[in-house]
């Protein structure tokens, strides 16, 4: 990197007290910068401060890390005429890959300073992207891979959040199954394990890209759908009657759900939409179709 800059400036004055000066100054520089990485464990805080350094070599107008389990974007970043990606590698070994916006070509000096500034960036990454995946692990239920009751918690109040702000309706649906404490008693729990698995893959099959399913434990379940409405719910209702049916382990062993339905209100809070949607889910329990039914509460 540093023959790279006096070729650039041949004008420029060089001698070991220049070079030792200008070591010095970057050595200062990349250690303010670790220090700055090491100061969060969120992915997106690390590229924000990451793409400030980088101002200071680049001109970009976007930069993009992207890893197998999670991904983020710099502030304000916006496409440009072309992009230039870099592979990010820890002890030899592929990590992920970072991508920068530009309207230009990035010349050899500043590709050699993003190549020295991706190795101080790739451990602080790395420490924030096991963070994030042990984070995911404590709010994931441990045997279907659904949203956990930590995880419903926080979605809900985020979703309610958002619909107020957006004046949409959320629907929120509680769902168990029809005397599963019988199939663990009679067949085990392992049989018991198996059905939860299959019930919440008919569940996934059931639902919209942007709709979350949470396991409490035991056999109750929650979804939540954002922009709802009564015929997006009923759609739902139909489709998770129809996976079950269509699942040879649940027809098997005679499984069948109950669900209760309750949209937010403006007086709602997490709480109290919560326990509509369970009054909802108990009266429909107290007199069980043959087939699936929403009994909904809306106020």
């Amino acid at each position: 990197m540093r023959t790279v800059n006096v070729v650039n400036h041949p004008n420029a004055k060089f001698n070991a007290f220049t070079l030792f000066q200008h070591n010095e100054q970057q050595s200062q520089r990349n250690l303010a910068l670790l220090e700055q990485l090491q100061t969060t464990l969120d992915v997106k805080k690390l590229i924000n401060i990451f793409s400030v350094e980088v101002a200071k070599y680049l001109d970009f107008t976007g930069i993009y890390f992207k890893h197998t389990d999670v991904s983020a974007t710099a502030r304000g970043s916006r496409q440009a005429k072309a992009e230039r990606q870099f592979e990010l590698k820890l002890n030899g070994q592929f990590f992920g890959m970072i991508t920068y916006a530009v309207n230009m070509p990035i010349s050899i000096a500043n590709y050699e300073i993003l190549n020295e500034l991706h190795q101080l960036l790739v451990n602080p990454l790395n420490n924030a992207v096991k963070y994030h995946q042990a984070m995911q692990l404590a709010m994931q239920d441990g045997l279907t891979q659904l949203g956990n009751r930590r995880s419903f918690d926080e979605q809900i109040k985020r979703t309610m959040a958002q619909a107020a702000r957006r004046h949409t309706r959320v629907g929120l649906i509680l769902c168990d199954l029809n005397k599963f404490k019988a199939i663990n008693d009679s067949f085990g729990h392992v049989i018991g394990d198996s059905v939860l698995v299959h019930f919440a893959q008919a569940l996934r099959q059931s639902v919209r890209d942007t709709d979350c399913i949470f396991r409490f434990g035991g056999d109750e379940f929650a979804i939540i759908i954002g922009d709802a409405c009564q015929q997006s719910l009923m759609v739902i209702e139909q489709r998770i009657y129809q996976a079950m049916s269509q699942d040879a382990l649940l027809a098997k062993y005679n499984v069948t759900s109950s669900l209760g339905l309750a949209f937010m209100n403006k007086a709602d809070n997490a709480t109290s939409f919560f326990e509509r949607a369970d009054t909802a889910l108990y009266s429909q329990k107290m007199n069980i179709p043959r087939k699936l039914s929403i009994v909904s509460q809306q106020s």
